[in-house]
């Protein structure tokens, strides 16, 4: 059976990311009926920020660790399985004060992982989660890609690469506070990328 992990960071419930995210859910299960879409949603359920105590229960042996940091790093380790056992990801990302949500980061704060999801060799880091796609979906007020404003491409690319991840395809939803005419081309456009990319 089919999984499809979808990542919702976006703080608005009727934000244009978590729509967008939730078009491509849907349409894709229109193509897998028989699959499993499952939603990770960080402005629900916001993951803290980490700190020096989840660091040490990430490397310490189990039989040091309390009760506090075993359910730290098994939060972890099951954010980290959620991420392996799916065929592909969305993830809906807006774009707050030029950069990802902090949610977000702490999501890949607490998924990056020595020794689980990368490992330091002589020839550099290699990332150890499997391939799989990955549709990045950008919702922006204004217009950045291509230039140095967008901080976000180059992190969320860099990042993901870094754990394995390399099967990358953005959708750009930009321009949205720039007028109702430009806001609807943007969105017709993403969405109708968005129909092909969760179609094919």
């Amino acid at each position: 059976m089919a999984t499809l992990l979808v990542i919702q960071s976006s703080l608005s419930t009727t934000g244009q990311a978590r729509q967008l995210a939730q078009q491509f859910a849907n349409t894709w299960q229109t193509q897998h009926p028989d699959g499993q879409v499952i939603v990770r949603d960080l402005a629900a359920n916001p993951l803290p920020h980490l700190s020096d105590s989840d660091i040490a229960a990430f490397f310490s042996p189990s039989e040091s660790l309390d009760d506090v940091a075993m359910a730290r790093r098994q939060e972890s380790d099951d954010l980290i399985a959620e991420l392996q056992a799916a065929d592909a990801v969305v993830i809906g990302v807006p774009m707050y004060n030029f950069g990802v949500p902090s949610t977000l980061k702490a999501y890949f704060d607490r998924i990056a992982r020595a020794g689980v999801t990368f490992k330091y060799t002589e020839q550099g880091p290699v990332g150890l989660i499997a391939d799989k796609p990955v549709y990045l979906l950008a919702a922006r007020g204004g217009q950045y890609v291509g230039t140095a404003a967008d901080s976000q491409t180059p992190f969320l690319t860099t990042f993901l690469n870094f754990i394995g991840l390399r099967s990358l395809h953005y959708v750009y939803a930009e321009g949205l506070n720039m007028g109702a005419e430009l806001r609807e081309a943007a969105l017709r456009q993403a969405s109708e990328t968005i129909d092909r990319l969760a179609r094919s």
